[in-house]
């Protein structure tokens, strides 16, 4: 079985990874809530070759964010088809014209409405997960901590999600390492077994991996409660960074793109940018 990395910290020399981990997550949360607000296809066309020019100076590959980017094409296209199936006629009435190009059965039709407004939600997605996916994956989790703490969240929640985050590609080893020596000892869990042979061979994988992960966790539990974590309201970090010229600047471009897209967005007093009338 290949060894897959899933959500882990990627250490690159970009611009990206340059910055403190306070400047992407405000970045971040600028970026998210300028494209979950819009539906302006202007404004994420826009934010989506922005997307791409990141994408490239993280120097991050789409290989190493394979599975991710994988499950979210999945979500994407399950989004997609439940929103059609409860609601074949939404973009109709949001655009209020009707241009059908073909009838499938009963209420299901395809019109020109209904599809510009998928187009619309699937680049929503395209710009926030590409985005979201580099801002782990440029970000040490120390830093992370740090940055959630100079934002005014409680240095223990910052603390764990770290710690979550550090867990990650500790637990993908652990199944990996797990899986190798299982197999080793004669069990399949390849595609040629059946499904319910596979399903259960996995369980000679995933108990060892729960009892592996519970053991670990006391230990961690043991040594921060040993170390007085805790105690204090507040704490120093030793990764924390001071800003520089590029994170001041990173956090203009944060907030012009956020004022630009509420502005062109709620002009004519709708979010939803209307091709049709």
């Amino acid at each position: 079985m290949a060894n897959i990395a899933i959500l882990s910290y990627l250490k690159r020399d970009s611009l990206v990874h340059e910055l403190t981990g306070t400047t992407k997550l405000i970045f971040f949360i600028a970026w998210s809530v300028a494209t979950m607000v819009t539906y302006d296809t202007r404004v994420l066309a826009v934010l989506l070759i922005l997307s791409v020019v990141i994408f490239k100076v993280s120097k991050v590959r789409l290989y190493d964010i394979r599975f991710v980017l994988g499950l979210a094409v999945v979500f994407v296209l399950l989004n997609n088809l439940f929103v059609y199936l409860f609601a074949p006629e939404y973009g109709v009435e949001l655009y209020e014209s009707r241009t059908v190009l073909f009838t499938i059965a009963g209420p299901y039709t395809i019109t020109l409405q209904q599809l510009f407004y998928h187009l619309n939600m699937t680049m929503k997605v395209a710009c926030v997960v590409p985005v979201a996916l580099l801002f782990i994956a440029c970000t040490d989790p120390s830093e992370f901590a740090a940055s959630l703490a100079s934002i005014g969240v409680s240095y223990r929640i910052g603390y764990s999600v770290s710690l979550a985050l550090r867990y990650i590609p500790d637990v993908q080893r652990e199944y990996h390492n797990i899986s190798q020596a299982q197999q080793a000892r004669g069990i399949d869990l390849s595609g040629k077994d059946k499904v319910f042979t596979r399903m259960k061979n996995s369980v000679a994988i995933l108990l060892p991996l729960v009892l592996s992960s519970l053991n670990r966790i006391e230990t961690v539990s043991n040594a921060m409660e040993l170390r007085g974590f805790g105690k204090d309201k507040k704490r120093t970090w030793y990764s924390q960074r001071r800003m520089k010229r590029n994170d001041w600047l990173v956090i203009a471009l944060a907030v012009i793109v956020f004022v630009v897209d509420m502005t062109v967005t709620f002009w004519d007093g709708s979010r939803y940018y209307n091709p049709f009338l």
